[in-house]
């Protein structure tokens, strides 16, 4: 017998927010969308990111937190509920399983690569960016990750910090949390995107995010700007399902949701506005990923006066972003073995956070020892792939769009219209009746669309 969520709800809606922004902003935010708007025709794919993530991924979000809102348990018995209630095949308990299955995949990697954000504080502090080189950045970075002990400690760390959130509860932990590290991130990057409008840089930089160059917008153009929409507002890991399920009756998820989306893409233009003005003020090639983050950026930090600061102060923000995304990759796991073994949660948080932790052994292992083992070698796609790239690309083009996909044609086509216009509270919205369009139509064709993109082409 499971044990509803009711009883454990968010003490009110700024506490949501907080949560669900938190699990939104990660590391995609902050070194992955203001390359890519910078590289795919500045606000040109600003405007094609924002029309395409209302469409689709925006119903997309508003579906899952309604879900969970409706089920108050974990994805996968909240799914079991819902199915139970329409009459519905067994078959669309793969959401819940999906989603919860794919959150501790993303966990015990995405632990790995918080550890790195965490090992990046200590440096900051203690100097060792200073007069650095490219060849000296990329050596630093190069004989950190190459050691598999050192990894282990900051990706043990990372995660020893997650598990105490999670274990001490949704409202003494989760939420004390987010409403302390929240602010505290966008604190952060307000105060290094004031300083970035000082260095020589900035109208560069500018130049190269917000310029408006339709020449340089292809449909590749379009399906990034689609697929950096679906994967930012964190939908599809039952991270806003369970968060969903915490939330009042009363609090409106249509408004928390637009308020989720604009937060999520705020966090990315500020971290462009704060990052690219030090990339091209020392000559820097702009780049995306860990290769901007841990090689490209310490240059900068290392040259710039107050660097310490200013470096220490970019990776406490990089570190929290991941941390708030990691618990709500956590927590969903938690709670469905919450609902079936009765046992303290502090000792379940341990439990699932050490077993994200020894799966995690193998992305640690695929930067050292394991660089050359490839576990799928001769399966076409997956053939050169580490443990790591096969983790990674099996959630981020598997396992994610198909849950998505799911999750818009469950809303769209299992429930009726009235029990999720009265879920929405939205009986007689014309909102309500373009959100059922886009997630019956749009949202599908729209997932589709990555999944195509990223396993087919």
């Amino acid at each position: 017998m499971t044990t509803p969520f009711a009883p454990r709800q968010w003490s009110s809606r700024f506490a949501f927010l907080m949560a669900a922004i938190g699990s939104a902003v990660g590391l995609g935010n902050i070194w992955r969308f203001p390359y890519l708007a910078g590289e795919n025709g500045g606000g040109a794919f600003i405007v094609i990111y924002a029309i395409t993530t209302m469409g689709i991924a925006l119903p997309i979000l508003v579906s899952e937190i309604m879900l969970g809102r409706m089920g108050r348990q974990s994805p996968i018995n909240t799914m079991r509920k819902l199915i139970a209630e329409n009459r519905a095949a067994r078959f669309w308990t793969l959401i819940g399983w999906g989603g919860t299955v794919g959150a501790f995949i993303v966990l015990s990697y995405y632990s790995v690569i918080g550890g790195w954000a965490l090992k990046y504080v200590e440096l900051a502090l203690t100097g060792a960016f200073a007069g650095e080189t490219n060849a000296a950045a990329a050596e630093q970075f190069s004989a950190f990750v190459t050691d598999p002990y050192s990894v282990a400690l900051w990706q043990t760390l990372f995660l020893a910090a997650t598990i105490f959130i999670v274990a001490a509860g949704v409202t003494s932990g989760i939420e004390r949390a987010v409403v302390l590290l929240m602010p505290l991130l966008f604190f952060l990057l307000v105060g290094m995107a004031i300083y970035a409008t000082t260095t020589p840089g900035f109208g560069e930089a500018m130049i190269f995010m917000f310029a408006f160059e339709f020449h340089e917008v292809t449909p590749d153009t379009i399906l990034a700007a689609i697929g950096q929409g679906f994967f930012s507002v964190s939908v599809a890991l039952g991270a806003m399902m369970t968060y969903g399920a915490y939330l009042d009756k009363d609090v409106s998820i249509g408004r928390s949701a637009i308020v989720i989306a604009v937060a999520d893409t705020l966090v990315a233009l500020l971290a462009g506005i704060a990052i690219f003005p030090l990339v091209f003020s020392y000559g820097l090639e702009p780049s995306s990923g860990p290769g901007l983050t841990f090689i490209t950026l310490p240059i900068a930090f290392g040259t710039i006066g107050g660097g310490v600061l200013i470096g220490a102060a970019f990776f406490l923000l990089l570190s929290v972003a991941a941390i708030t995304s990691a618990i709500s990759l956590l927590e969903p796991v938690v709670a469905w073995v919450e609902e079936g073994i009765h046992i303290p949660r502090k000792w379940l948080a341990l439990i699932v956070g050490g077993a994200a932790w020894v799966a995690g052994i193998g992305t640690v292992l695929s930067f050292n020892l394991w660089a050359d083992f490839h576990p799928l070698a001769g399966l076409g796609l997956m053939a050169d792939k580490t443990v790591f790239d096969v983790l990674d690309f099996t959630t981020s083009n598997i396992v994610m769009p198909t849950v998505g996909l799911l999750m818009s044609l469950f809303a769209g086509w299992v429930l009726s219209s009235s029990a999720a216009e009265e879920a929405l509270g939205a009986r007689g919205k014309l909102w309500f009746r373009l959100w059922r369009f886009a997630l019956r139509y749009v949202a599908p064709l729209g997932v589709m669309s990555i999944f195509v993109a990223n396993v087919l082409m």
